[in-house]
């Protein structure tokens, strides 16, 4: 019987392939066929990781390009019921003679050769897109010079187009209402906590922009002195060091912890993965310091306790996914004919740091004193601690030699031994 289910599995004729199968899906289509690969997780809303944050993200994204163009100083973000979204900005609007392609085309964008957004978060002419094309409900509506051109689409596809005066300040709108859609966003729900420190980080990295949430102002003045103030658990053993320099800030101390926590952002995107300039900062930060105090300090011991962030802009970056959680860029800005070998990114965060750190550190002795005070107690704790493991090994290895059992175990593994009496296994009566 198995013998004849088998050769019955043979004689199977194969599958039809052919020119039918062969599809081609539109932008939209591909989408809301494959929305991981353009949005990540799916998820309900319950982690920051979720794709309805990344959503709004995509929205606020654009937004804040404006801001660092010098094109409106605040957002208005409203979430109602925990399941729609609108974004209001007071940039330049987006061109109204490409709004419909600049919504719903794929690959379609105004940041693709660099002239009107030198260092922007969105350059692949997707976000926004995705946001229309997993939406139930999407609005957008571009105030220019007197005119509002304004557009409805319904799960990525367009439904109505309209045209008026109107007296409202220059900028853009974009409402939207995730899909429901079993595939999509069946039970998502925005968690307020989650939407507040995403606007927070925007807040962090852009000092000046005024974001009103739900019809509350956020606001940084200090950038990312702030954020290391705000999520720092444990308190600052000296004031925290925050330096700035063109197309790079960095905040950081030393607190009563252990590890190393790190904040890391590029164009305002929070790289919650880290990436090539994370590393740069790890590298020569602990180097800086090291040379500072002219002392052979392990790296782990500087680092030991440290809270830092940076924020990089940089040109054109490369991120490793396109939820952009990841840095992948070496170079601070593509090569060109003008530029063919721009500075690397280690180079630049190590150059700002040797100089900017290695100076704070000279003209700030009390601050100084107070590192090297926390390194030294890092260095002595590893000391003792690597003292009391190699402690246990070794009374772990004499144990081992003193445990009558172990020790049979080892004389008479081998099948030509004989066992000797008190070995051998008793018989049961």
């Amino acid at each position: 019987m198995e013998e004849e289910n088998i050769f019955s599995a043979q004689s199977q004729q194969p599958v039809d392939y052919n020119d039918d199968n062969i599809r081609t899906l539109s932008g939209i289509e591909h989408i809301r066929l494959r929305p991981g690969m353009y949005i990540g997780r799916l998820g309900d809303g319950s982690l920051a990781e979720d794709g309805i944050y990344v959503l709004l993200k995509e929205v606020i994204d654009n937004s804040i390009d404006e801001f660092k163009m010098k094109a409106g100083d605040r957002i208005e973000v409203n979430v109602d019921e925990q399941l729609r979204v609108s974004v209001r900005d007071y940039g330049r609007g987006i061109p109204q003679g490409k709004l419909i392609e600049a919504v719903s085309v794929l690959n379609t964008g105004g940041k693709y050769d660099s002239k009107a957004f030198k260092k922007s978060i969105g350059l692949n002419g997707v976000g926004v897109k995705a946001v229309n094309a997993l939406s139930a409900h999407f609005e957008v509506a571009s105030y220019r010079d007197g005119k509002v051109r304004r557009a409805v689409f319904e799960k990525g596809k367009l439904v109505s187009d309209t045209t008026e005066d109107t007296q409202d300040e220059n900028g853009t709108y974009i409402f939207f209402e995730p899909d429901t859609d079993p595939t999509l966003f069946p039970n998502y729900r925005f968690h307020d906590d989650i939407v507040e420190t995403m606007l927070r980080n925007y807040t962090y990295l852009n000092t000046g922009l005024a974001v009103m949430y739900n019809g509350r102002r956020i606001l940084s003045r200090r950038g990312l002195e702030d954020l290391l103030k705000d999520r720092m658990s444990a308190d600052a053993l000296y004031p925290i060091i925050h330096l700035q320099g063109e197309d790079i800030e960095i905040a950081f101390t030393h607190a009563n912890q252990y590890g190393e926590e790190y904040y890391s952002f590029v164009n305002g995107q929070h790289t919650t993965q880290g990436g090539t300039h994370q590393s740069a900062f790890k590298e020569h930060i602990a180097r800086t310091i090291k040379d500072f105090y002219q002392k052979n300090f392990e790296y782990v011991d500087i680092r030991a306790g440290i809270v830092a962030a940076i924020a990089l802009n940089v040109e054109e970056p490369v991120f490793e996914s396109q939820t952009k959680i990841k840095l992948g860029s070496t170079n601070m800005a593509p090569a060109t004919p003008e530029n063919p070998q721009p500075v690397s990114i280690n180079k630049y965060v190590g150059d700002f740091i040797k100089l900017e750190v290695d100076n704070y550190l000279h003209k700030n002795s009390d601050v100084a004193d107070a590192m090297l005070q926390k390194i030294q107690e890092s260095e002595k704790e590893r000391k003792a601690m690597a003292g009391v493991t190699k402690l246990a090994r070794e009374r772990a290895k004499k144990a081992n030699l003193h445990n009558r059992k172990l020790r049979d175990c080892r004389a008479y593994s081998s099948p030509r031994a004989t066992r000797p009496a008190e070995a051998l296994p008793r018989a049961v009566t």
